[in-house]
């Protein structure tokens, strides 16, 4: 049976407040960036939760598109034209790059994973359109897509009933999210940290809501434990193998049940994270964006976009603030005029 909110709500703060924080520096090392930075959604919780709910695999190959076949041409993503990406070229429909989402991440259940459940859903949302509003001003050229992005998978530091050291959230919180979103028009991301379970085991289920046409997936190599230590010990990984699973399921429900191009959204802030990015495979069905997610002052967090990002281009990009924890070092947040100073301008944001 479903845990009740109250015990999810328990369970989620607890995680929060004995969360590991990785890497605690504020001091800008060249070369170091990424001992300097880390991802504020750690959690640690001796509970598991099981959906009821299910869904059928979708780990075939998806179906050959004609495009597929035609060799990948040189994409320039940003108007300079430094920095290019050989892929197929965007669906007239496709969000990106048309488009920028400026997203608020989070868990319904815990004020101390994200600004998306810190703030009561008016207030959040609110304050979701006025930055999107800044970001909009900021670039007049590229228009503001708002985005809820939900942890719907939470690593866990105990490992619960099924042994995977992750928490599965109630459907009932993305049915809420997606009324939220439905009442300013925004995007949805459901996140998954998968601690010592795997992609194949976490996206089936979810597969009743990636069928819809604005959700969109996450997936987080942090929490990705295939070193088999508990989350938050240390940092994790996702293979460009574990990526193209990803990608390839998605690219199943959009050929299948005929819907826009999905975006997949591939955390990282350290090397690691990401192991052999130059394999991970491209369609014009799937939108891979490589995202920045590390916190800390803004010259680590540019080190580390620069270092990870820039470096190793697999399609698009981008960039996390966080509320809180940017500013633990004594300096304010990146404004969009400064994250839109980067090379190449992220195309996503995301809010924590």
């Amino acid at each position: 049976m479903h845990l009740k909110k109250r015990n999810l709500t328990n369970a989620l703060l607890l995680a929060s407040l004995s969360s590991l924080t990785l890497f605690n520096s504020c001091e800008s090392s060249s070369g170091k960036t990424s001992s300097a930075i880390s991802s504020g959604a750690n959690a640690s919780a001796n509970a598991d939760a099981k959906n009821l709910k299910g869904g059928t695999s979708t780990s075939a190959q998806p179906a050959e598109d004609p495009e597929d076949k035609i060799p990948y041409q040189p994409i320039t993503i940003d108007t300079a034209g430094k920095w290019v990406v050989k892929g197929p070229k965007p669906k007239e429909n496709a969000i990106l790059p048309n488009y920028r989402i400026v997203a608020y991440y989070g868990n319904l259940y815990s004020k101390k994973m994200g600004i998306l459940g810190e703030l009561p859903p008016k207030e959040m949302l609110a304050k979701l359109n006025g930055e999107a509003k800044k970001w909009a001003a900021a670039d007049p050229s590229t228009p503001v897509k708002p985005a809820l992005h939900l942890i719907v998978v939470t690593a866990q530091g105990q490992p619960g009933k099924a042994g995977k050291y992750r928490l599965r959230m109630p459907f009932k919180m993305i049915d809420s999210v997606l009324v939220m979103a439905k009442s300013i028009n925004a995007e949805v991301f459901l996140d998954v940290q998968v601690g010592l379970g795997t992609l194949q085991e976490e996206l089936p289920p979810l597969e009743q809501y990636l069928k819809l046409p604005n959700v969109h997936l996450g997936i987080d190599p942090e929490f990705s434990m295939k070193s088999g230590h508990a989350p938050g010990k240390r940092i994790g990984t996702f293979d460009a193998a574990d990526i193209n699973y990803a990608s390839d399921f998605l690219t199943n429900l959009v050929r299948t049940n005929n819907l826009p191009p999905k975006m997949l959204i591939v955390h990282r802030f350290t090397r690691k994270m990401v192991t052999n990015s130059q394999n991970i495979k491209l369609n014009r069905d799937i939108q891979i964006v490589m995202h920045m997610d590390g916190w800390g002052p803004a010259t680590l967090k540019r080190d580390t976009y620069r270092s990870y990002i820039y470096k190793e281009p697999v399609q698009y990009t981008g960039f996390k603030l966080f509320y809180k924890n940017d500013i633990k070092c004594g300096k304010p947040i990146m404004e969009p005029s400064d994250v839109l100073a980067l090379y190449p301008k992220p195309i996503y944001i995301q809010y924590q």
